[in-house]
């Protein structure tokens, strides 16, 4: 399968047309960026390793019952996948509170939460990602009906609980993380985008070091190192 025309080029991939209408192909950067484009830089290698392992976790999902748009890595850097039309909520996933939501409600950064806690965003850089809530997400047509957003909620519930399942077995705790859903071209919403590092926070089971993007955002380093050591748990058979 080959790429044609640049379909959309955002942060982290560049989409591409085939001469399949059904498909397309994400090629994955090496671009690192945070704060809605407020920092930027580039780590050789990082874009081959998020493929990899999303591969991996959608295939893990997959086999769940999940319904995801992948259907499989072409090489290092490019993931074929379905044609859909990109439902602009980033939905965000938290199990412990850390980042903006310690920031903005004053919970202690680390705290688990009492339960899943499911926010919406709206997927829109120039207003910098603002809440959505229901009401906003029908007044701005990102859906057609309410039960839409039920459903949704929903599957990514039943996407964390396998994940963190799936992670806890390979020492990592699962904190939060950012998924993304579009229509298939039968309209069926289904998951979409990348699950990677990126998109996930994960810290160590043990040590509490973090595994993901923080490490970029917080000036830490070694992200390519945890970013390494992240595809070597997710490849391990537990």
């Amino acid at each position: 399968m080959n790429k044609s025309n640049l379909l959309y080029e955002g942060k982290a991939k560049r989409i591409w047309e085939t001469d399949d209408k059904s498909l397309l192909i994400s090629e994955f950067k090496d671009d690192l960026t945070a704060g809605n484009g407020a920092m930027k830089s580039t780590e050789e290698g990082k874009g081959a390793l998020n493929n990899k392992i999303s591969t991996q976790l959608f295939k893990l999902l997959n086999s769940k019952g999940i319904p995801t748009h992948f259907v499989e890595m072409l090489d290092d850097n490019h993931m074929l996948h379905k044609r859909c039309e990109v439902i602009k909520i980033e939905v965000i996933v938290r199990n412990i509170a850390t980042g903006s939501l310690s920031r903005n409600l004053g919970i202690e950064d680390g705290k688990k939460l009492p339960f899943v806690l499911v926010e919406f965003d709206y997927k829109n850089d120039e207003l910098g990602d603002p809440k959505l809530n229901d009401q906003h997400c029908l007044i701005l047509e990102l859906v057609d009906e309410v039960a839409e957003l039920d459903y949704i909620r929903y599957m990514a519930r039943k996407i964390n609980r396998i994940l963190e399942e799936f992670y806890l077995k390979r020492d990592l705790t699962l904190v939060d993380f950012k998924l993304e859903f579009g229509r298939d071209l039968d309209g069926n919403i289904i998951l979409i985008d990348e699950l990677s590092p990126d998109n996930f926070r994960l810290w160590d089971a043990n040590t509490g070091e973090k595994m993901d993007k923080d490490r970029f955002r917080q000036g830490l380093g070694g992200l390519k190192v945890a970013y390494e050591e992240v595809l070597k748990r997710v490849l391990e058979e537990k």
